[in-house]
């Protein structure tokens, strides 16, 4: 596989998180999970204009997306995130980055030379 494929490969698997994390409720709820660790849904909505069935719906989205996971601790659900797909969209980000530089260092060459 060439690097280009191996690189198209990587988009195509990082694609489901970019999409979940693009609506800004999401990305909060990712954000305070991030920061406060692993909470329930009724810590999730406390102080949010957002309904709990709207949560609910977001957590769903993120879930499919393999950014969080829920565990059950007696008849509690407990929404924690799942670091594994985040880091593979971050490699995917560095990738980007990198072509980025080196597309930028073969312009500046040529301008230059």
């Amino acid at each position: 596989m060439s690097r280009r494929s191996a690189g198209a490969a990587h988009l195509v698997r990082a694609a489901p998180v970019f999409a979940a994390l693009g609506d800004e409720t999401r990305l909060a709820l990712v954000a305070r999970l991030c920061a406060d660790g692993r909470q329930s849904i009724a810590r999730l909505t406390s102080g949010s204009a957002v309904t709990r069935q709207a949560i609910t719906k977001h957590l769903g989205v993120l879930a499919d997306a393999g950014v969080v996971r829920d565990l059950w601790r007696g008849r509690e659900r407990i929404w924690d995130l799942d670091t594994r797909r985040l880091d593979e969209a971050r490699r995917c980000l560095e990738v980007i980055s990198q072509r980025w530089d080196e597309a930028l260092a073969r312009l500046k060459e040529v301008v230059e030379g």
